[in-house]
């Protein structure tokens, strides 16, 4: 895969510092040079001491990354949302984990996106999650199609530059929730559980923004966005204010047959295109479960 640049500073600058401002790591630098890549400026190989001069071309051949053998083949069809050359922007149904685990090699999203790249015979076959979800909760997943977009997708997730929405229904003393409010509680791991996080002032800065659309007197909807990202966030969250996701068995949900999952769907996404610099916004409809059971909010 081939990167051009035109270096357009007045000023000259080593190219090893150029390709660094472009978000070419060391690592990357590294599997250009011994894994078949090239540098060129103005149609010649250089090295990265070369001296960058006004509107010098700057050429970067990044070499494919062949496929990611450990992860396994899953043939089931992704629901793609939106892809190009470098970005594949997927919905993830509701009982489907994000990526593999020791005891769970197969069936997550990363499989069945392996085997879709497979399908299509891409130069590319490493799986690249930017963004990953609860195995319960449905909606929007980005995944990066070579390592460079990952580096600088990921870039964006640090400097808090995704902005990823949520919807939610939740029980419990819903006629407390405002219309708009800010939860700020920090989130640590509950060490008497494998897998549930707790609020103690132990834990990490936790963020979440919300606003209620509707309620009854058993049952609420509402808007999330995150403003950190921590494990079980909205869960936790919501379940402190004495408000549960529906569903949601782990953290104190009600859960029944109109809801056996924790009703979570992240509906939203906005971020810039790690190349073209465009702004890229995607949005996702409820799922049915969830669509069904908003629909009884009168």
């Amino acid at each position: 895969m081939q990167f051009q640049y035109i270096y357009e500073k007045t000023a000259g600058q080593q190219l090893k510092y150029f390709l660094k401002e472009q978000g070419i790591s060391k690592g990357l630098l590294a599997k250009i040079k011994f894994q078949g890549g090239q540098i060129a400026v103005n149609g010649q190989i250089e090295n990265v001491l070369y001296q960058l001069k006004a509107q010098d071309v700057v050429q970067i051949t990044i070499p494919d990354e062949g496929e990611h053998e450990t992860v396994l083949l899953d043939e089931t069809p992704i629901d793609i949302v939106y892809e190009d050359a470098h970005l594949l922007v997927v919905n993830k149904p509701a009982n489907v984990a994000s990526i593999p685990a020791q005891y769970h090699p197969n069936g997550t999203m990363a499989n069945r996106v392996k085997a879709y790249y497979k399908q299509q015979n891409y130069a590319n076959q490493v799986i690249h999650v930017v963004t990953r979800l609860d195995r319960d909760t449905s909606g929007l997943m980005v995944f990066a199609k070579h390592g460079f977009a990952h580096a600088k997708l990921d870039v964006q997730l640090r400097n808090k530059q995704f902005v990823k929405r949520y919807q939610a229904l939740v029980t419990g003393n819903i006629a407390q929730l405002q219309n708009h409010a800010l939860i700020d509680l920090p989130i640590a791991r509950d060490y008497d559980s494998l897998l549930k996080r707790k609020i103690d002032d132990s834990g990490k800065q936790a963020k979440t923004e919300y606003w209620l659309e509707k309620r009854n007197q058993e049952l609420a909807l509402v808007d999330i966005q995150l403003h950190t990202g921590r494990t079980h966030q909205i869960r936790v969250h919501f379940a402190a204010i004495g408000c549960p996701l529906r569903g949601d068995e782990l953290y104190g949900g009600l859960v029944d047959e109109t809801m056996s999952r924790q009703a979570l769907h992240c509906y939203e996404l906005q971020f810039t295109h790690p190349f073209t610099q465009k702004a890229l916004h995607f949005t996702q409809a409820l799922p049915q479960d969830m669509a069904d059971l908003a629909q009884t909010i009168k």
